[in-house]
């Protein structure tokens, strides 16, 4: 771990093995604001003309990766994160700690653990109820991912109407959601949304995610995002685990905890883990994505034991 500046931010915090590296802010936050493999460049969006900013009541989205809580709402989801974090250091990483959202009573704080070798992080998001009354919401971790690449989803395994009569792959759409932009990919075993720096409307879905992962895959290295889909909760926005959102300056990979309704002084936890791998190639056919993806999530799925 180094201290270091980045982007205009003095007081930074590089992680890195020999496979990956990442940055968090310490000025604002708590956020990630690089993730790549060692040297390479970063798989997350930068907002240029934000980066460095401080201070201030207007929300800035900077880029990187931020903890959120759902469902979405205005003023309530766009809480400025615009001041210090605490951070302490820890044995493979750091613990980010805002302090507590003035509006809604709620602390947001970030524990990041990076693989001594392997290119694994995990990363523990928790949302604390600082109020003196219960608060219903559920954690929501929101990954802002450079522009170009394609975010992949796998579809729940196919049966046939014999063997299941009920419905099982719900998808939830947005009031600007076209299932025909050229973006979008409806594949019998996968999902896929390209991310077009030409694009003039945005795009957004959102899934129940069983099997807990997606990818963004952006010039030959893929990001894997790892997740529990508890089965059986009930989750916002009509049962989404999962959401995707693009516009014409970038793609958001996001995963949700189920809904709790948190009591005072208690924390509510969502974890994912992320994996990055290099000389990732995919198509746009379900055979070539499944002939990529295979050996990268098997060799994810042994990293984490």
């Amino acid at each position: 771990m180094d201290r270091i500046s980045y982007g205009g931010w003095k007081n930074c915090y590089r992680l890195a093995n020999r496979a990956i590296e990442l940055v968090v802010t310490g000025d604002v936050g708590p956020r990630v604001i690089r993730l790549a493999t060692k040297g390479g460049t970063n798989l997350f969006k930068e907002f240029k003309e934000q980066m460095g900013k401080t201070g201030g009541d207007e929300w800035r989205i900077y880029g990187g990766h931020r903890l959120w809580h759902a469902p979405e709402a205005k003023p309530r989801s766009y809480q400025p994160d615009n001041e210090p974090v605490d951070v302490r250091e820890t044995k493979n990483g750091l613990v980010l700690t805002q302090q507590v959202e003035s509006t809604t009573g709620i602390l947001k704080q970030i524990a990041i653990a990076i693989d001594p070798t392997q290119p694994h992080v995990r990363v523990t998001h928790r949302l604390t109820n600082r109020n003196l009354w219960a608060v219903s919401f559920a954690p929501w971790a929101l990954s802002v991912m450079a522009p170009g690449g394609v975010a992949i989803m796998p579809q729940a395994a196919y049966l046939s109407h014999e063997e299941c009569l009920l419905p099982a792959r719900p998808v939830v759409l947005w009031p600007y959601t076209n299932m025909s932009d050229k973006r979008w990919t409806w594949g019998e075993r996968f999902i896929q949304l390209r991310q077009d720096r030409t694009a003039k409307h945005p795009q957004k879905v959102g899934i129940a995610l069983v099997d807990g992962w997606a990818a963004y895959v952006l010039k030959g290295q893929a990001f894997i995002k790892r997740f529990t889909h508890a089965a059986g909760a009930a989750y916002p926005d009509f049962g989404c685990s999962f959401e995707t959102f693009t516009n014409s300056e970038m793609l958001e990979v996001e995963t949700l905890g189920p809904l709790t309704t948190l009591e005072p002084g208690c924390t509510v936890e969502h974890v994912e883990d992320w994996f990055v791998f290099d000389g990732v190639k995919v198509g746009k056919s379900d055979a070539s994505i499944e002939q990529a993806m295979v050996p990268i999530l098997k060799k994810s799925s042994k990293i984490m034991g």
